[in-house]
């Protein structure tokens, strides 16, 4: 069954809609390893580079509470040699994504969690250049021989139905053509949930996150699992 989230009034989708507009003012990049300096050379350990917008670069909260630094964590308290990257910039779309994925895979990683569409559904952009973005994205991260995990995003209602099924239903498209794992929506049960979010009622608090961390561990750990499968294949 696949996952829909519905905002409570039109007051809200608009709130959620004008909050979306503040991240094309504001640029953060966090590219660095989550929470924490790296450890000690390990060759088994794994880097999974968490690629996105605000969502993953942890707007407005402290570093070592973002996703990244909260998905690592969770990840080494249960036993994998696993850094996580920060490679998050709010107010990002897809194609900005694409843009700059390039200088964004300076270090050699194993995994990517691909995080895109919030910014581009607040625009209005047409789905279809979305996905085409998307696309890009993974066509490369997969010629790089890196093991993927698509977490979706859905629209706000204001742009109609059509908009809505059209940009939700691109996400497990686009995972079935690049071969990877899909989250269907990165904010589940997060996105409307007042006392989860900040202020502005759109990005997460470091509680909301530690929610969207637990709920997509299951999906982070089957990326571990294809990792250790193509090392072992590939050192057969």
């Amino acid at each position: 069954m696949r996952h829909r989230t519905y905002f409570a009034s039109q007051r809200f989708i608009w709130l959620w809609f004008v909050a979306f507009s503040i991240l094309g003012g504001v640029i953060w990049t966090a590219r660095s390893v989550a929470g924490e300096g790296p450890p000690a050379p390990d060759k088994n350990g794994i880097v999974i580079l968490a690629f996105g917008d605000s969502l993953s670069a942890g707007y407005h909260i402290p570093p070592d509470k973002s996703f990244p630094a909260q998905l690592q964590a969770a990840l080494r308290e249960k036993g994998y040699p696993v850094r996580v990257l920060n490679s998050g910039v709010s107010g990002d779309t897809a194609g900005d994504g694409l843009a700059r994925l390039e200088w964004s895979l300076e270090e050699k990683v194993d995994g990517a969690i691909v995080e895109f569409g919030a910014n581009d559904a607040l625009r209005g952009i047409d789905p279809k250049v979305t996905e085409q973005a998307l696309a890009g994205i993974l066509k490369a991260l997969k010629e790089k021989h890196i093991e993927l995990l698509l977490a979706g995003m859905e629209a706000p209602r204001n742009w109609g139905p059509d908009y809505d099924d059209a940009f939700r239903t691109m996400y497990p498209r686009l995972a079935q053509g690049a071969a990877a794992q899909l989250y269907p929506f990165f904010l589940k049960d997060v996105a409307g949930v007042q006392t989860l979010n900040l202020a502005d009622g759109l990005h997460p608090t470091p509680e909301g996150i530690a929610i969207i961390v637990r709920n997509i561990l299951p999906e982070v750990e089957k990326l571990i699992a294809r990792i250790r499968e193509r090392r072992a294949t590939n050192s057969g």
